[in-house]
C-alpha cells in the first residue's frame, strides 16, 4: 500500500480564516522556544537591552584604487565572517528602484487569490519543488512552518524554465532578470573579497564553486502571513544554508534570528542593505575559518512579512567539495572530509533525520513516563 503523503494547507489560507490558535503540527516543541517570540517585539526589546547586533559592511571600499581603503572593506568582511557568518551590506551596487520592483511584483504574486497561486502549484512528493507551495511535514515530529513560498532557479538564464515563472504580475520576468544578472555582480564581488581575506587571488573561490557558466542562484520567496501566536510558531526551523552564500532582501519586517553565544539574537532591518549568510560550502572550502551560521524565521502578529531569499548553489556532481589545499597545514589540518554538493546535502538530510527520529524516540518515553535514554 503506498505511503500517504501529507500536503500542507496553504498558511495564508489559516491565517486569514480568524483562527485564535495555531494547529498543533505548526506548534514548535518547548526545546525550539528559546528567545522564540514575535518578531517586532523581539528586535525592539534586543536593541533596548544592548544585545551585540549582526555588523555591516560597505562594500564600495573594495572598488578603490587606494589599497589601505580596499583592505579595511576586506577586514571587515572577513571579521563578519569568520565571528558571525552573516552581515548587512549595504553600497552592493544594485539600485534600489530595481529592489522596490523586486519588493513589488513578489507582493503583488502573493497578494492574488490562492486559486490564481495555484495554477503554480508545485509537487514535492513527486521531485518538482520548482513552483508555489508550502511545508511538507517531512520530519520525524510532523511539525510545519508558518511560511508559503515560490521558489525558481534564476541564474544562469541558459538554466532556468520561464514556463513556471509567474505570468502575472505582467512585469515579474522581466524585474527578475534584471534583477539576477544585477546580483551576480554582487555574488563575484563577495567571493573576490571572501578569497582575499584568506589571502588567495581573487577568483579562487568563485572558480572552486563552479564559476560563471555553473554556479546556480535559487530564488525563494517567504511569504509569512500574521500569525496568532508567533511565541509557538516559526517561520522557518532553524538550519545553516547549505550554499556557498545566501543572500537575503525583505520587506521591512523583522523575522531573521541567528545563534550565537547560546542565544538567538533578532536582526532589525536597516535601510538600503541585504542580508548575506556564509553557507556550508564556503565554511567547507575555507577549513572552517569562515562560519555557516545556525538561523531560524521568526513571525508576528501584525504585519505580513516576505524575504526573497537567493541562494548561490555549486553544481551538485561537477564539484567536489574540500578544503583549500592552500588553507590544510600541520597546524590546521583539514576539518571536513571530500564530498560533491549532492553527497553533503545527503549527509545533512541523514543527519537531520537521526537527530529527529532521536528526539521523537525521548519524548515518547517521557510521555510514557521513563527517563530518556539518548546517546551520540
Amino acid at each position: 500500500m503506498p505511503t500517504k503523503v501529507y500536503i500542507a494547507p496553504r498558511v495564508e489560507i489559516l491565517a486569514q480564516s480568524g483562527i485564535e490558535s495555531i494547529p498543533t503540527e505548526y506548534v514548535r516543541l518547548v526545546e525550539e522556544r528559546q528567545d522564540l517570540g514575535d518578531a517586532l517585539e523581539e528586535v525592539k526589546k534586543q536593541i533596548a537591552s544592548g544585545v551585540p547586533q549582526i555588523p555591516v559592511v560597505d562594500l564600495k571600499g573594495f572598488d578603490s584604487d587606494d589599497h589601505e581603503t580596499k583592505m579595511a572593506c576586506v577586514d571587515s568582511v572577513k571579521k563578519a565572517a569568520e565571528e558571525w557568518g552573516v552581515m548587512h551590506i549595504a553600497n552592493h551596487g544594485i539600485p534600489e528602484d530595481l529592489l522596490d520592483k523586486v519588493r513589488e511584483v513578489g507582493k503583488k504574486f502573493f497578494d492574488q487569490p490562492i486559486v490564481q497561486k495555484e495554477q503554480y502549484a508545485n509537487d514535492q512528493a513527486s521531485g518538482k519543488i520548482q513552483g508555489y507551495g508550502s511545508k511538507l511535514a517531512n520530519n520525524a515530529s510532523g511539525q510545519l512552518e508558518w511560511e508559503d513560498y515560490f521558489f525558481h532557479l534564476i541564474y544562469p538564464v541558459d538554466k532556468t524554465d520561464l514556463s513556471i515563472w509567474p505570468k502575472d504580475p505582467s512585469d515579474y520576468i522581466e524585474v527578475t532578470k534584471q534583477f539576477a544578472e544585477h546580483l551576480r555582480t554582487v555574488v563575484s564581488k563577495m567571493l573576490s573579497i571572501l578569497s582575499v581575506g584568506l589571502e588567495l587571488e581573487e577568483g579562487k573561490l568563485e572558480r572552486e564553486i563552479g564559476g560563471k557558466e555553473d554556479l546556480l542562484m535559487q530564488l525563494k520567496i517567504n511569504y509569512y502571513p500574521k500569525c496568532p501566536q508567533p511565541d509557538l510558531a516559526l517561520g522557518v526551523e532553524a538550519h545553516t544554508d547549505i550554499s556557498s552564500l545566501s543572500f537575503i532582501l525583505h520587506n521591512g519586517v523583522p523575522g531573521l534570528q541567528v545563534y550565537k553565544e547560546n542565544r538567538w539574537i533578532t536582526a532589525p532591518c536597516i535601510p538600503d542593505t541585504m542580508i548575506v549568510h556564509i553557507g556550508d560550502t564556503l565554511e567547507i572550502l575555507s577549513n572552517g575559518k569562515y562560519k555557516s551560521i545556525l538561523h531560524r524565521g521568526l513571525v508576528n502578529k501584525e504585519k505580513v512579512r516576505i524575504s526573497w531569499a537567493i541562494f548561490c548553489e555549486p553544481p551538485r556532481e561537477k564539484v567536489v567539495l574540500r578544503p583549500l589545499e592552500e588553507l590544510v597545514t600541520d597546524e590546521t589540518p583539514a576539518k571536513f572530509t571530500p564530498r560533491t554538493f549532492q553527497e553533503h546535502i545527503e549527509r545533512k538530510l541523514f543527519k537531520k533525520k537521526q537527530a529527529e527520529e532521536a528526539a521523537a524516540a525521548a519524548a515518547a518515553q517521557a510521555a510514557n513516563g521513563h527517563k530518556p535514554n539518548i546517546t551520540n
